[in-house]
Parts: C-alpha cells; sequence; structure tokens
C-alpha cells in the first residue's frame, strides 16, 4: 500500500447521529477506491450512569430521552424489561395498543427518511452533480412500473425526489404527518410517549380510536402500494447503469435482528419462558451468519452480547463489581455482558492507531467459532427481513414468511386494488438492499397494522377494555427487553437492588453499527461496508463529494440529517453541504 497514492479524506459531522457521527477515510483515486475507513462519534451521553440510583418505574420515560427520534422505541424497550423485572404482564388490549403505535412509528420514521433524506442521494439534482453521465442513461430508461406509481422514466423518478420540489418529496412530507397522527392516537406523543407504562397503557380503548387509526392507515396503505415499486424500479436501474454497483456497502452478511410486536397469547415476560413467547413475535428475532440463520433464540441471543470497549474513550471495568452472575435460568454471565457493565468515561485526544470515538463495540459472541461477530441491523428492516424470511414461522393477517422471502398482501384502497408483495432475500447486504429493504418493511408494518388493530377492536367488541395490570416493585430483580428500534436491534438491560436501579444499560443499534475497531482489530459496520468500496462517481479529487460513501453511510440510517462539512488532508475545507438541499450554497461555503 505504500506506493499508492492515498488522498485523506474525511466527513465529519455526518450529523444523522445528533450531529456526531465522522467517517474518515483514505482514498486511492486511481483506482477509484477507499481502502481504510475509521467512524467517530465525538460526543458522550452518560445514561447509564445518571440512571443509578433512580425509581425504577421511571426507566421507560427516562430512557426515551436517549433519542428525539425514536424514544417510543426505547420506552417500549423499557417497559419491557420493566414488566420482566416487575413480574407483571399486561392486558392483551395493552399489546394491541402499543403494537399499533410501533407499527405506526416504523412508517413513520422509514417514510420520511427513504423519501425526504435518503431519496436525494438518488435526486435529479444530486445524481446531475455526482454522475451525469447515469442521469443522461436514466433520461432514456422507461421506469417498469409507470402504470403503478405514475413516473414515466427513472429521470423523472428523481426529479420527483428532488427537495422541496419534487412531487413525491413533498408528498412523503404529508404522509409523515398522517403517520405520526397514528402513533399519537395509541401512545399519546410524538417521539417521547405519554401513555406508555409498565403493566400496560393509560390510552384509552374505543371503536371510535380504533376507526380513527384505520382511516389514516388506509391512505398510508395506497400510498406505499406506489413506492415499493417506485424504489425497485430506482435501485434496480443503479444495478443496470453502474455495473458493480452491488459491491458499494457491501460487507459480510452478519445480520441481527430482536424481534418486534409482541405477541399477548404467548408472552408473559418471564425469563423463563422468553425462548418461547420470543419465536411468537410478529418480527422474528435471529441472527444470520453468511446466509445461514444460527438461532431464533432470545435467551442465546441475550447470553452473547459482549460490550468490548476497543477504540472507545473508556477505562476498563473488567475486575470490578459484578451485579448478574447468572440469569434466571442458571446460565453464567460473562462480565463483559450489559448486566455487569459499569461506565467509566474516559476523555482523551483522538487517535486513529488508538482511541478514537466515544461508542463501544457491541459484539455477539459465536460459541460455535469463539469469534465476536461484528452484528449490524442492516438498517434495521434488513435484518429484520432477513431473519424472518429464513425463520419461516411468521404467518398471520396478510404477512407471510416462505423460508427464502416474506409475502405482504395489502387490501384494496381507495385509488389501488389489492396487491400482494414479496421481498425476497437478496444476494447481497449492501447499500441499495438496505435501501430497498427499507420501503418494503412500510409494506410490512401496515399490514402488520391492520392485523393489530382488528385484534385490538375485538377486545373492544368482547368488553376487554382494561388495559393496565397493577405491580409492586421489588426489592431485588432484573430483567431485559428486546425490540427492533427503527434502525434495528434494541435491548435494555436492567439490575434493581434495595428497590432501585443499580445498572441500567440499553444498547440501540447505533453501537452496534457505528463502533470503531473492537478489542480484537475488526472493524464496525460503517468502517467494513466502507472500506474496499467502489468509487462510481464521476468526479475527481478537487471537486469529489463522496457520494458513494455518503449512500453507504445513509443506508444505515443513522439518525436524521443537518450538515455535512467536507475538508482534505489537514482541514483544508472544500465544501460544506447541507443535505437535503444540493443546489443551495450557504453563504460561508467555503
Amino acid at each position: 500500500m505504500s506506493d499508492r497514492k492515498l488522498v485523506e479524506m474525511s466527513w465529519d459531522p455526518v450529523t444523522r447521529v445528533i450531529g456526531s457521527l465522522g467517517i474518515h477515510t483514505r482514498i486511492d483515486f486511481e483506482n477509484r477506491q477507499v481502502v481504510d475507513c475509521r467512524s467517530t462519534s465525538s460526543i458522550f451521553r452518560g445514561y447509564s450512569v445518571f440512571m443509578r440510583g433512580k425509581d425504577p418505574r421511571d426507566a421507560h420515560q427516562i430512557s426515551s430521552r436517549i433519542c428525539g427520534i425514536c424514544g417510543d422505541n426505547h420506552a417500549t424497550c423499557g417497559v419491557y424489561a420493566q414488566n420482566m423485572a416487575f413480574g407483571v404482564k399486561p392486558p392483551p388490549i395493552a399489546e394491541w395498543i402499543i403494537n399499533c403505535g410501533e407499527a405506526a412509528e416504523y412508517m413513520f420514521d422509514h417514510n420520511l427518511f427513504q423519501d425526504n433524506l435518503v431519496g436525494v442521494d438518488f435526486c435529479e439534482r444530486m445524481v446531475k452533480e455526482t454522475n451525469p453521465g447515469v442521469l443522461a442513461k436514466a433520461e432514456t430508461t422507461a421506469a417498469p412500473h409507470a402504470q403503478v406509481h405514475g413516473h414515466r422514466t427513472v429521470a423523472d423518478i428523481m426529479r420527483a425526489l428532488n427537495p422541496f420540489s419534487g412531487s413525491l418529496y413533498k408528498e412523503a412530507l404529508q404522509m409523515s404527518r398522517l403517520t405520526r397522527e397514528m402513533f399519537c392516537l395509541m401512545e399519546g406523543r410524538h417521539v417521547h410517549p405519554s401513555t406508555l407504562y409498565p403493566g400496560g397503557v393509560g390510552t384509552v380503548p374505543s371503536v371510535q380510536l380504533f376507526h380513527e387509526y384505520l382511516v389514516r392507515l388506509t391512505r398510508y396503505i395506497d400510498f406505499i402500494k406506489r413506492m415499493v415499486p417506485l424504489h425497485d424500479d430506482l435501485f434496480d436501474f443503479f444495478y443496470q447503469a453502474l455495473p458493480g454497483y452491488e459491491r458499494v456497502g457491501q460487507r459480510r452478511v452478519l445480520l441481527g435482528c430482536w424481534g418486534a410486536f409482541q405477541n399477548p397469547d404467548a408472552c408473559d415476560f418471564r425469563y423463563q419462558t422468553m425462548s418461547q413467547w420470543g419465536r411468537e413475535m410478529y418480527v422474528t428475532s435471529g441472527i444470520v451468519v453468511d446466509d445461514e440463520l444460527i438461532t431464533t433464540d432470545l435467551v442465546q441471543i441475550n447470553l452473547g452480547i459482549r460490550i468490548l470497549l476497543g477504540s472507545s474513550f473508556y477505562d476498563d471495568w473488567a475486575g470490578g463489581e459484578v451485579f448478574v452472575k447468572e440469569d434466571p435460568l442458571g446460565n453464567p454471565i460473562d462480565e463483559r455482558h450489559p448486566w455487569n457493565q459499569t461506565t467509566l468515561p474516559h476523555p482523551q485526544k483522538r487517535d486513529f492507531g488508538g482511541k478514537y470515538t466515544w461508542v463501544v463495540s457491541p459484539r455477539w459472541f459465536d460459541r460455535r467459532t469463539g469469534k465476536n461477530l461484528a452484528l449490524d441491523s442492516g438498517g434495521g428492516p434488513l435484518a429484520r427481513f432477513w431473519i424472518t424470511a429464513l425463520a419461516g414461522k411468521v404467518d398471520f393477517g396478510g404477512v407471510k414468511a416462505t423460508g427464502t422471502s416474506v409475502l405482504i398482501r395489502l387490501p384494496k384502497t381507495a385509488n389501488l386494488p389489492e396487491t400482494e408483495l414479496e421481498w425476497k432475500v437478496p444476494r447481497w447486504s449492501n447499500t441499495l438492499e438496505r435501501n430497498r429493504a427499507r420501503t418494503y418493511f412500510q409494506a410490512y408494518a401496515a399490514a402488520a397494522a391492520l392485523y393489530f388493530l382488528e385484534r385490538g377492536r375485538s377486545e373492544v367488541h368482547a368488553g376487554r377494555t382494561r388495559t393496565w395490570s397493577d405491580f409492586k416493585v421489588p426489592e431485588e430483580a432484573i430483567g431485559c427487553g428486546f425490540h427492533e428500534a427503527v434502525r434495528g436491534l434494541l435491548s435494555h438491560h436492567l439490575v434493581i437492588r434495595k428497590g432501585k436501579i443499580a445498572n441500567y444499560h440499553p444498547y440501540p443499534p447505533t453501537p452496534w453499527n457505528a463502533s470503531g475497531r473492537d478489542s480484537d482489530g475488526v472493524p464496525g459496520p460503517y468502517e467494513e461496508a466502507i472500506q474496499n468500496t467502489p468509487l462510481f462517481e464521476e468526479n475527481g479529487p478537487e471537486s469529489f463529494k463522496g457520494i458513494d460513501i455518503m449512500r453507504t453511510v445513509r443506508s444505515f440510517d443513522p439518525c436524521l440529517p443537518c450538515g455535512v462539512h467536507m475538508y482534505l488532508g489537514g482541514g483544508k475545507v472544500l465544501r460544506v453541504h447541507h443535505p437535503p438541499t444540493p443546489g443551495i450554497q450557504p453563504a460561508d461555503a467555503g
């Protein structure tokens, strides 16, 4: 590598992790390839520190504030951990209400991110700036599903994604409002729910409640029926227009999903039965390694979680206090498990050869090989689909897993007939397939919401409207919650001593995806996906925008964007971009 002419380029911050994500690369422009990448975060948020000593009943309300985007996912996961620790089972209607709320959240967030944020990377203005030859080809390429989505050419789809002016960009904003209303009907407030509690919910169930949700849902279903074939046309075009594009953002298939949508007919939230009720969730939990589904057991998933410090700014807690020696089934708990973690922040100067990020390195210990696996979420939907499809267990309402695919049936709506969609296990875990899965999962969530709505409404008709079960906070207990945040695998780990929180560690998808090199020197998913990725952008180093790198980062759905600052070598600013408004440059851009 010493004789290669490498150019250092950085995007810092990529403000989709609350302004703290940085991507630092070395690029070989002669061979059009990224050869090295470091993913950094410059923000420390000490929830695991200040939650100690708090009332366990407040855990879900505090942890909701971890994120201003998917706070409800944290609240839900926190409630699951509380239910286990408190030994309480909510009434079925409470779970149907939570499921309806979480389904609305998936629809809201995936829609907003896909068409108002990720979509800008594929819009006409951006493609014109980075790949004018591709745009010229798009102008003459007919969209295969034009009769469904109404855009004659692929270039027309790109124009529809132009920020503020594009028809699809504007329509997606309206849909995001609609789905947020659906969420608020069920969970009271977005993004920090006001009606979620351990033991149930405070939402008042009624036929009117479910009807108002349904009215909005049917409008959204009409929308998503058009979006799935539209995005298929767009992403398939990139494979055709740029041979080899499948290698952009590709990494080894190491996918994790912790499951979503509890089934109240099976779930009692007891750890002793978690293997059974975990498999009854309406999105299957599991881990896929090299296309093989190696487990769907939440107990085994929990036991395998390891927190490695690697390149992060923390001191090791090894040899310190052990909070949990055995789980309720008698299985030994590793000292690197979240139940036993102690957060010891150690601020220091960033060193890409040593410590360079505040993100720790969660890994999953594979007992078959003795390796700590750097799992990723595939942006959330890719892992959810891949694992659910291979497990072949899900079969409810309009959703069915076949072993190689997931079938989604959506009923007739105002403008479109009954539609059946099929997500198929792809050949690659890469940038385009992460994005494709995000559109399909909106359809999955919509079909699931119809089923949850009907189950909830049947409880109302039967007169079973109690939404909460009483409980007492134990003096000593442990609990864990497993859920899918919008962006993927999410777990909360709770230890109670003397009636207070003694230890609490939430692990959302961000540390799994954005981790740096771990203690074994293994790169995190962002880093691996970007390293060795080919560059198809037509610009040279002087005007390089890094679109293939940015598409890869955004395919993981890190968070919402503000600005991207780009500099070359020793901090020389080349240009400042503020997605999603390409073409509009701030006055101080240099």
